[in-house]
């Protein structure tokens, strides 16, 4: 259930993973403490700022400064943005500048950004000199609520999305939810569909709480930090019982199976952004529960009616530049994570709140489900 509405004050959520937990400290103007929280963690270390373009514009002095007057040092690897930066030139990019600019060992890497510079930086952090601890910054919705915290990091491969990566844990997450203020319309949306996510797959009374209050958490009200908050706890639970994803995890990918392939098919591009993608997979997912005779087509159209309202693609013709065909997402989904010897594994729905893992569903029932949705 929802945890209670609090404003004031930082929320710190703790990932309890033994003698590898970390904070989640939310709230707003956090970025000015990066310097003191590192140093305290990390006592004489170096870092690294890894971000994008766009990031480095708006966010790259204050954290510059912020480390500084802690007496950090700190260089920064600025990276093109966009999900064309998951891929191996930019991960070798990375991983040289990290090792030019001298970060060893007790030293730390500092990924400012969103859901892909966090992905790319902990990868690169992972894998340079064998392992380097990393912290998170995310700057988008998205990021805050899902991809900086339970240490999936990686890049994407021509074949499907995020297949090449490492399980690599972050030592502290700072969500500064000011940092969402400079986001465009369009990218806050596209991170309001993981929010939307946490309350399908596990508490229903969390999307009916944001379907009375969506509004707020957009104008960036209290309701912000409330929604940010109970989505880093329903996680880190997560997370603290499943890490690597063998079981309860899996929960996490509603919508992703169907989105991933829809996202692969649109070329990575401003076409179907990440969140929109899952927005729309997880319609995908209601509605092929409720084909399976799992869900109600009436829950099924209640969540695409919010998701709908919030401004998120909710029908495949919702696509930018026209919709792929059923044999090309089946070739993509068959390259999903979560296939296993050859059977294909989805998200599915009893009810709002109520999702569960599908092993062995028949390709041929989503390649008939897939084709009645593009022809209609």
């Amino acid at each position: 259930m929802t945890a209670p509405l609090r404003t004031g004050e930082p929320v710190t959520v703790n990932v309890a993973l033994a003698d590898r937990s970390y904070d989640i400290v939310i709230g707003r103007g956090l970025l000015t403490t990066l310097g003191t929280r590192v140093g305290k963690l990390r006592p004489g270390a170096r870092t690294a700022i890894v971000t994008d373009e766009t990031v480095a514009k708006l966010h790259s002095a204050a954290a510059e400064r912020a480390l500084k007057s802690s007496g950090i040092e700190t260089s920064s690897i600025i990276v093109p943005a966009g999900e064309g930066s998951k891929n191996y030139a930019t991960f070798e990019k990375v991983c040289e500048a990290i090792i030019a600019a001298r970060i060893e060992r007790d030293d730390l890497i500092v990924a400012l950004g969103g859901g892909v510079v966090g992905d790319l930086a902990g990868f690169a952090a992972a894998s340079t000199r064998r392992g380097l601890d990393f912290v998170q910054v995310p700057t988008t919705l998205l990021a805050q609520v899902d991809s900086s915290v339970g240490g999936k990091t990686g890049i994407n491969s021509a074949q499907g999305k995020n297949l090449i990566g490492a399980f690599h844990q972050p030592v502290l997450v700072i969500a500064d939810t000011a940092l969402l203020d400079t986001l465009p319309k369009r990218d806050f949306a596209a991170g309001y569909a993981e929010v939307v996510k946490y309350g399908l797959l596990g508490d229903a009374g969390f999307f009916g709480w944001l379907e009375a209050n969506w509004q707020d958490v957009f104008a960036g009200g209290p309701g912000r930090e409330h929604a940010i908050a109970v989505c880093c706890r329903a996680k880190a639970g997560i997370v603290a019982r499943d890490e690597r994803e063998t079981g309860e995890r899996a929960l996490l990918n509603l919508g992703h199976t169907f989105g991933h392939a829809f996202e692969a098919a649109a070329g990575y591009s401003s076409r179907l952004l990440h969140g929109e993608a899952v927005a729309l997979g997880c319609v995908l997912a209601f509605e092929f529960s409720a084909r399976c005779g799992l869900v109600s087509t009436e829950e099924a159209a209640r969540v695409a009616r919010h998701l709908a309202a919030a401004g998120l693609p909710t029908r495949i013709k919702d696509v930018r530049g026209g919709a792929p065909t059923a044999d090309q997402l089946m070739t993509l989904i068959s390259q999903d994570k979560k296939v296993k010897r050859g059977k294909l594994t989805f998200i599915l729905v009893r009810g709002i709140g109520q999702a569960f893992v599908e092993n062995g569903v028949d390709a041929e029932d989503v390649r008939a489900f897939l084709a009645e949705k593009l022809a209609a």
